[in-house]
């Protein structure tokens, strides 16, 4: 297998945390328009709102940090030091 064609494994944990973040964001902002009849315990600090927050922004690092786009450019880049 080519190294030049393989995906690094903290891209799809980053797709993952960043699909999961947003969805959970999302929920939390739409909770927090349209608050629900019956609230649960700790309603007040919409951990929701929080938790999707720190999910999105780490999702998001992964997938800038990892982006095939930036593995080629590494790849060039030591390619050019061998010669």
């Amino acid at each position: 297998m080519d190294s030049k064609n393989v995906l690094s494994i903290w891209l799809v944990v980053g797709i993952s945390l960043l699909g999961n973040g947003v969805l959970i964001l999302g929920a939390g902002l739409y909770e927090l328009i349209y608050p629900p009849a019956t609230k649960v315990v700790l309603y007040e600090y919409h951990a929701n709102i929080w938790w999707g927050a720190i999910l999105t922004v780490i999702g998001a690092f992964y997938c800038i940090r990892f982006a095939p786009s930036r593995r080629k450019a590494e790849l060039k880049g030591k390619a050019a030091d061998r010669k």
